[in-house]
């Protein structure tokens, strides 16, 4: 059997990701999609002047 502490330490196989992570991972992504995006379907400036 083993004890709450032990049962509070034991770690798992799983990846360990922090939410730092995520942010980084989704920006690096949101940033390649507008990038591909742009290349794809450039957009003039529409200026009314």
């Amino acid at each position: 059997m083993l004890t709450e502490k032990e049962l509070n330490e034991v770690n798992g196989g799983a990846i360990k990701l922090s939410v730092g992570t995520f942010l980084i991972i989704g920006g690096i992504l949101s940033f390649t999609i507008g990038l591909i995006n742009g290349y794809l379907r450039p957009l003039t400036c529409s200026s009314t002047k």
